[in-house]
């Protein structure tokens, strides 16, 4: 008796190459806006200078992050948080409002795909070739074609790694080290990371990304309504679905089933089966869509940017305009304002001079010369402006305290400095234990730059 064949069962689906099809109109060339703006403020915004250094700089090295004339520190860390909290509700006003329309346009995966892809079309020729290519067999041609766009993928790759790490690390001194050849560890490290980042994402990877990787695919449903705008089918329009006969008379409904819609999707989908967490909002089948329209004498709009309650209760532009106002996209607004007008308020409001008094523990109060009592302390004085100051130090809270050493000190700018100081009282003044004392530091050049913090003096038994 013959034994059962094994059978192989497959836990997934081999992945199928994509190849989408270039497309022109009106979404491609605002997409391609995006890429242009996100690029070159990507690019050359490290090379821009302020103030003798590099504008934008966030030096881990010295703790210290240069925003143009902003200087923040591990102090100011409020603000970073508060930044990133305000780009997240940017994201999600807009996802409210319009989709997945930051995913589309302006992610750093639809972008630089759209570069990679770019490149592809340049070198291997369009849809049809770069697919008769990839079937043919290995060959001198193909081997020449493949390693000129790898190569050119990884000269962009390489530039992008090397910008990044330039946020970091000063992009001068870095290209210095380029020439000469003596990048340091995390240099290399971090410039091979995130060239190789982007060469795997946007190369190999590109609608894995945004269909497995990205968490925000998952999770932005929820921030979907019935009113916001989506990429949406015009069913009741479309169907049945029928390709046009040979004098161009079609059969049935306006969709001919050209499948261009399907051709230039980046991930691959098909938006007539209705809406799919895979669909990034980029409007290429729209573009598509439109062209077919056009060519076919028929109106545009079978497959645009619409919402649910739009389709269902077939509002007019006008309508679906009001409806972006709603309660939810107030809120949103509302918060967002609060949050920038908050951040805003509080660095203009920020005192760029911050002090910490330190007493010296290792000696209580004593008595010196002339029946003085004296403490010693630690100024720990950060100057965070761009300026160098000198600041006079004032001492009050106690009769008759004064500073025994020199009561001025220059800071450098952007400077952290440790300063000591000798505080002394008569004899007889305070009390017996601690006594709240304040320090007082002012700018001698501009006195409303002031800061005060307290201390104890203490005075001996």
């Amino acid at each position: 008796m013959n034994a059962p064949k094994e059978q192989v069962i497959k836990m997934y689906a081999a992945r199928e190459e994509i190849y989408p099809r270039e497309i022109a109109g009106r979404y491609a060339r605002l997409r391609w806006l995006f890429v242009w703006l996100t690029q070159l403020a990507f690019y050359c915004t490290p090379w821009l200078q302020w103030n003798g250094r590099q504008a934008l700089l966030f030096d881990l090295g010295t703790r210290k992050f240069y925003i143009f004339g902003l200087v923040l520190w591990p102090q100011d860390f409020i603000y970073l948080a508060l930044l990133l909290i305000i780009c997240a509700y940017l994201l999600f006003l807009a996802t409210a409002i319009a989709g997945r329309v930051w995913c589309g346009f302006a992610c750093p995966q639809t972008v630089y795909t759209e570069i990679f892809l770019w490149i592809e079309r340049k070198i291997e020729g369009k849809r049809s070739a770069r697919i008769a290519l990839d079937r043919q067999p290995a060959s001198l041609r193909k081997f020449g074609k493949k390693s000129a766009k790898h190569a050119a993928w990884l000269a962009v790759a390489l530039w992008t790694g090397f910008t990044f790490v330039g946020y970091f690390t000063p992009i001068k001194s870095l290209m210095g080290e380029v020439v000469t050849l003596s990048f340091g560890p995390w240099e290399w490290f971090w410039v091979v990371f995130y060239s190789f980042a982007t060469y795997g994402n946007a190369g190999w990877m590109r609608e894995q990304v945004c269909k497995y990787m990205c968490p925000y695919a998952r999770f932005q449903s929820s921030m979907f309504d019935r009113d916001t705008l989506i990429i949406t089918y015009d069913s009741a329009r479309g169907e049945p679905r029928s390709p046009l006969s040979k004098n161009g008379n079609g059969d049935g409904g306006s969709c001919i089933d050209c499948s261009l819609c399907v051709q230039v999707c980046p991930t691959g989908i098909d938006i007539r089966n209705g809406l799919q967490y895979e669909c990034i909002g980029c409007a290429s089948c729209i573009d598509a869509c439109n062209t077919v329209m056009d060519k076919t004498g028929q109106a545009r709009g079978l497959i645009r940017y619409s919402t649910e309650r739009a389709m269902d209760e077939h509002l007019t532009p006008t309508e679906i305009r009001r409806r972006t106002t709603r309660p939810r996209v107030q809120i949103y607004t509302a918060v967002l304002g609060l949050i920038v007008l908050a951040a805003g308020t509080s660095l203009y409001l920020r005192t760029p001079l911050k002090l910490d008094v330190i007493r010296d523990r290792g000696s209580m109060g004593r008595e010196v010369e002339d029946g003085m009592i004296e403490n010693v302390y630690r100024l720990q004085i950060m100057n965070t402006s761009e300026q160098a100051h000198v600041y006079k130090i004032t001492v009050g809270g106690l009769d008759t305290l004064s500073v025994a050493d020199a009561d001025t000190v220059r800071v450098a700018a952007t400077e952290t400095r440790a300063y000591p100081v000798r505080l002394r009282v008569a004899h007889g003044a305070g009390h017996s234990g601690s006594n709240k004392i304040n320090v007082t530091l002012t700018a001698v050049d501009q006195p409303s730059l002031q800061v005060k913090e307290s201390a104890v003096f203490i005075v001996p038994h």
